[in-house]
C-alpha cells in the first residue's frame, strides 16, 4: 500500500472528534479543523488567514452579496483597519449600503414573510428580512449626486480614487471611512450596477458628467499584485469581485510578470460548483486558469456568509495577533510604489 500519497487524497490521521471544555472562540475554530465537513474547512481557512499575516503578503478581500445591509459591514472595518486585509474588491451596493450607514441611515431587521406591496406603500425597501426606508436612500442618492458635482469634470477617475475620497469624514465603523484612513484600497468593478451609479447618473444629467475608468482600475489592481512578493484572496461570496481579482493572475502572466498564481485562497460561500457558476467554482478549477498556484494553501466554506465571517473574524481578533508586515502603497506616481512596513511603522 502507498502510504505517501497523502493519506489518499490529502486526508489525515486525525481523529474527527474534538472534547468538549472550556475555550474562547479562537480556541474553539482552531479547534474545530480537526472536524469533517463544514466545520473543519472553517478551522482551516483561519489557520491559512493566518499564514497569510505572518509574512509579507497582500491580501485581496472580494465582497459581493447584500453583505453590509446583513450586518458585516464592522467585521470588514474591523479587518481594513488592522490590516488583516490590503485591498477590497466589492459590488458597488455594499459600498452604497455602507455610506448609508455612515450617513446614519440604518437597516432594520425585519421579515421575509412580509407583505411587500403594503411595505412599497410605505416607502420600505426589503432585502430578504432586513428593512430600509426608501426615502432615506434616496437622501444617500443626492448625497452622492452632490459628491460627484464637486468632482473634476477633464479626469477619469479609477473606481479606487472616488472610493478614497468618499470615505473622507466616515466614521471608522464603516467600511469607506476605515480603508481612508488606513490606505487600504477599495475597487469596484462595477459601480454603474448600484446606487452609485443612480448618484453619478443623476449629477450626469444636471451636466457633470464625471467619468469612471474601469480599464484604469484592472491596471491598478494589476500593479498590486505584479509588486507583491506573495498574494491572497479572501472571498465573501463570489461574482464579480471574484472575477476581478482573479483575473490579474491572467494579465500578469500577458505581460510578463507572472508569479505563478495566489498563494493562499479562501472562500466563504453558499453557491455549489456543479451549476458552473463563478460563485461557487472550486479552487481546483482555478489552478487550471493558473489564477491559483498549484502549492496554494487553499480551502472553500460552503455556508452561508453571514454565519461564517462573523466567527472567523471573531477568532482572529481573539488571537491578539498583530499584523508585522502590511504593505503600504503610494498612488502619487503614475506606477505604483508597493513597499512593506512593520506594524510600528503604521501610518
Amino acid at each position: 500500500m502507498d502510504h505517501g500519497h497523502s493519506f489518499i487524497c490529502d486526508g489525515k490521521k486525525v481523529r474527527t472528534t474534538i472534547s468538549m471544555k472550556e475555550r474562547g472562540v479562537y480556541d474553539l475554530v482552531k479547534d474545530m479543523g480537526q472536524m469533517g465537513f463544514q466545520g473543519g474547512q472553517l478551522g482551516q481557512s483561519l489557520r491559512i488567514w493566518e499564514k497569510m499575516l505572518d509574512g509579507e503578503a497582500t491580501i485581496f478581500l472580494g465582497l459581493a452579496g447584500a453583505m453590509v445591509p446583513a450586518g458585516l459591514a464592522e467585521f470588514i472595518a474591523y479587518l481594513i483597519r488592522e490590516r488583516m486585509v490590503d485591498c477590497l474588491v466589492s459590488t458597488g451596493a455594499n459600498l452604497f449600503h455602507d455610506l448609508c450607514e455612515g450617513l446614519g441611515i440604518v437597516h432594520f431587521q425585519g421579515s421575509a414573510c412580509a407583505d411587500d406591496a403594503y411595505l412599497n406603500e410605505c416607502k420600505i425597501d426589503r432585502i430578504y428580512d432586513v428593512f430600509v426606508s426608501e426615502v432615506e436612500l434616496h437622501r444617500a442618492d443626492n448625497y452622492i449626486s452632490d459628491f460627484v458635482k464637486k468632482l473634476d469634470p477633464g479626469y477619469r477617475y479609477s473606481s479606487r480614487e472616488l472610493m478614497h475620497m468618499a470615505g473622507k469624514g466616515l466614521p471608522d465603523t464603516t467600511i469607506l471611512g476605515a480603508a481612508h484612513r488606513a490606505g487600504v484600497p477599495i475597487f469596484v468593478p462595477a459601480l454603474g450596477d448600484s446606487s452609485w451609479g443612480i448618484g453619478m447618473v443623476m449629477a450626469y444629467r444636471e451636466g457633470h458628467r464625471v467619468m469612471v475608468d474601469q480599464i484604469k482600475d484592472v491596471d491598478e489592481i494589476t500593479q498590486m499584485v505584479e509588486k507583491s512578493t506573495k498574494t491572497g484572496v479572501v472571498y465573501i461570496g463570489g461574482g464579480v469581485p471574484k472575477n476581478f481579482i482573479q483575473q490579474t493572475e491572467v494579465i500578469a502572466e500577458l505581460i510578463g510578470v507572472y508569479s505563478g498564481g495566489h498563494s493562499y485562497a479562501i472562500q466563504y460561500t453558499a453557491d455549489s460548483p456543479h451549476w458552473g457558476g463563478l460563485s461557487g467554482c472550486t479552487f481546483e478549477e482555478a489552478v487550471s486558469w493558473g489564477k491559483v498556484a498549484k502549492e496554494a494553501r487553499k480551502v472553500q466554506v460552503f455556508s452561508d456568509a453571514t454565519v461564517t465571517v462573523p466567527v472567523v473574524v471573531q477568532a482572529l481578533k481573539s488571537s491578539g495577533r498583530k499584523r508585522k508586515f502590511p504593505p503600504a502603497f503610494d498612488w502619487a506616481e503614475p506606477e505604483l510604489k508597493l513597499s512593506y512596513r512593520t506594524s510600528a511603522e503604521k501610518a
